[in-house]
């Protein structure tokens, strides 16, 4: 007999119960392969999706963030989350006002600004500039970072002692970026051409960091790591305090908001029910 016999081996859909089940067995055994991160229940991501670390960290702090303004108050019930990362508009605009309401941001007194100034005061030389190479090792989607890292390390210790040849030598054998090819040269450089975790680097802090040659580390930034060689230094003019207060002031603000947002994720992903993925708690030394 063709079509739906009673042998229950007809593909169409006939045993309904049994399929159900053997689905639901699918579904489970895929969660545990690759099981769906969550944040008080709600998902992170589609399943059978991997998202990097980070950046599902970020998606749990979004969403600790979208429920609390829900809490407050702020943001309708009817308002879901996604599983792509991206935030309602309406989402965000509550968490706006959220972070308003919750961050006690303390403000700079005059006190605070001058140490902060005498404590970096190369950071307001005007003209100060640095002829440099660099070796890049790029951080790209699915590389092994520690293994990059080592790669980098290793090559930085041979290195140290080389001279100006052979460091640009190495640039064209091992950079992933296209200074490579000029032996890593990056010509003349002032503090604004640079990204600023690069230019907090190589631009002196103090006469003890003031390296001319090969840096002693890795620097780290949103590229990757970077082996620096300083060919030479040109000194700039010292800014007065006054001139640059108002600047201090801001950067100052900027921190403190920083260290508030910290502290406030931390609290909420401390009172959290957090599966998959992992965030600093209420009882993070950040918080001490």
């Amino acid at each position: 007999m063709s079509g739906c016999g009673g042998t229950g081996s007809c593909s169409c859909g006939g045993g309904g119960a049994k399929t159900q089940q053997v689905e639901a067995e699918d579904v489970y055994k895929s969660d545990k392969i690759a099981p769906v991160a969550r944040v008080n229940g709600v998902p992170l991501h589609g399943a059978g999706e991997s998202p990097d670390p980070e950046a599902l960290r970020q998606r749990a702090y979004s969403e600790l963030l979208r429920q609390a303004a829900q809490q407050a108050g702020l943001l309708g019930l009817d308002d879901t989350a996604s599983t792509d990362g991206v935030l309602s508009e309406a989402a965000s605009a509550a968490i706006e006002q959220l972070l308003e309401r919750e961050l006690r941001l303390p403000e700079p007194d005059a006190a605070a600004c001058r140490r902060y100034y005498e404590a970096h005061r190369s950071r307001y030389s005007v003209g100060e500039t640095v002829q440099a190479r660099h070796i890049l090792f790029a951080v790209t989607p699915g590389v092994d970072i520690d293994a990059l890292r080592r790669r980098a390390e290793g090559l930085l210790i041979g290195l140290r002692c080389a001279d100006e040849a052979a460091f640009a030598e190495a640039a064209r054998e091992s950079s992933n970026c296209p200074s490579g090819e000029q032996g890593g040269e990056l010509g003349v450089l002032t503090r604004g051409d640079c990204a600023p975790e690069f230019a907090a680097a190589l631009f002196a802090q103090d006469e003890g960091s003031a390296h001319v040659g090969v840096l002693p580390r890795l620097i780290t930034t949103r590229f990757g790591f970077h082996i620096i060689r300083v060919e030479a230094r040109e000194a700039g003019q010292q800014q007065a305090y006054e001139a640059v207060e108002g600047a201090i002031a801001q950067t100052l603000r900027q921190q403190a908001y920083v260290t508030a947002l910290r502290q406030y994720l931390n609290l909420l992903a401390g009172s959290a029910a957090l599966q998959g993925v992992e965030l600093e708690g209420a009882d993070s030394p950040l918080l001490q």
